[in-house]
């Protein structure tokens, strides 16, 4: 099979790129070709053999300044011809049986989808964060959870002022997601993939195609990955230092763990300053800032500890973190919000507690630093869900089921030449 995936990035920038890498791996071991379209970045893996095609890089965050720049900006976000251009020249060249798209909202839009349509490939696109419920992408309101635009449509969004408190900025994000709704602009896809069920119940509230969801869980693959062998260790986060994360939440909770706890924190973001400049004024040489870590290094960092903490204020939808922690054989003390009650099972592989709330975070990790032995084994028993429910064989297959009923359910091809050899891509 041929497979085309579609995302605006396309390099580890968080947990939609990894799926999406680790997810073309599995492919190309199980025979498939793979190649890639996104956006033009420094970052990028490479080699990328359609990169001439990819529209230019364009920085959304933080916003870009002055006029023209903020203009074309917002004409990219709501159509991007070249996107649309650059997309057809590599399914011309490629041929694929299938486009598997990501996230493609802002710096590559919608327009894709129109190229896949006029060339007739079927289209599944896995939903990463709830972009299409919420035009903001996070159901947040100024850091606050809320879900106005999932009942009361996009245009709460600028009524609310809920990005960043911005008028102009809170009214783009509502025009996009009102237009692309009002043109139909993601009727080209024919399966829609939530990994959650709790995103996927959103997505039907907000009348986003309820008879095209498919749940389907990530993966973990365990080979190479071991488990950790001795109890004990500290407290590790990893992922990105943004404020829906809530490393401030566990920041604070430091200063009533027990002295002589490790709290390491993996990863980079926006946030990074204000958390380092934080935990020198609540805890003092008691938090370790290591930075964006490869998988092997983060993996090492994962089971040291005793506990990974994963304290988001926002409504996560299935994080690789929480799946990752349990490969290695750690348990989870994570928030209330979104997915994670779906993936932690209380008392057995981890601990859920109320968000936002430094105390209640504090309480349930030391608990666990406590009981070393006891929080070896709940890590041991999320290790053992991953490979029951989470493994690469069995998502594969369900990917695959997928692919076939978006062939299935796409309307007749345009084309009728038979798709070339090679291509210069990767297999």
């Amino acid at each position: 099979m041929r497979v085309l995936h579609v995302n605006k990035f396309l390099y580890r920038r968080g947990g939609a790129e990894g799926y999406l890498l680790d997810l073309a791996a599995l492919q190309r071991a199980a025979g498939d070709t793979v190649a890639y379209f996104g956006m033009s970045h420094p970052e990028n893996d490479s080699p990328l053999p359609y990169a001439g095609h990819f529209p230019s890089e364009v920085e959304l965050e933080p916003a870009p300044s002055g006029l023209r720049p903020r203009t074309v900006a917002a004409g990219r976000m709501l159509w991007s011809p070249s996107s649309r251009r650059g997309l057809a020249r590599v399914i011309d060249d490629f041929r694929p049986d299938v486009l598997h798209l990501h996230n493609i909202y802002h710096q590559l839009s919608p327009s894709v989808l129109a190229a896949a349509r006029s060339a007739g490939v079927p289209c599944v696109l896995t939903m990463h964060d709830y972009k299409l419920a919420c035009p903001s992408y996070q159901l947040l309101d100024r850091g606050r959870p809320c879900q106005a635009c999932v009942t009361d449509g996009p245009l709460q969004a600028a009524r609310r002022r809920c990005k960043d408190g911005s008028l102009s900025r809170s009214a783009l994000l509502a025009v996009e997601s009102w237009l692309h709704r009002e043109l139909g602009l993601y009727d080209p896809v024919q399966v829609f993939v939530s990994p959650s069920g709790f995103l996927a119940d959103v997505m039907r509230r907000a009348g986003v195609f309820p008879d095209r969801l498919r749940v389907v869980n990530h993966f973990v693959d365990l080979n190479g990955i071991a488990a950790k062998e001795e109890p004990g260790g500290g407290v590790v986060f990893a992922g990105r230092l943004a404020p829906e994360k809530g490393v401030d939440v566990l920041v604070e909770a430091v200063a009533a763990l027990p002295d002589g706890v490790p709290v390491d924190i993996a990863g980079d973001g926006p946030a990074r300053p204000a958390l380092e400049a934080l935990a020198e004024r609540v805890a003092p040489g008691r938090v370790r800032f290591h930075g964006r870590l490869d998988k092997a290094r983060l993996h090492d960092l994962v089971r040291s500890a005793a506990v990974v903490a994963v304290p988001s204020r926002w409504h996560e939808n299935q994080p690789m973190a929480v799946l990752e922690a349990f490969a290695c054989g750690v348990p989870v003390v994570a928030s209330d919000l979104g997915g994670l009650p779906e993936l932690v099972e209380p008392d057995v592989d981890g601990r859920i507690v109320p968000a936002d709330q430094p105390a209640a975070l504090a309480d349930a990790l030391r608990d666990l630093l406590a009981d070393p032995g006891r929080a070896h084994r709940m890590g041991l028993a999320g290790r053992a869900k991953v490979a029951r429910d989470f493994a690469p064989d069995r998502h594969l297959s369900r990917i695959r089921e997928l692919y076939a009923e978006a062939a299935e359910a796409r309307p007749v091809r345009r084309r009728s030449a038979p798709a070339p050899v090679g291509g210069g891509v990767a297999r």
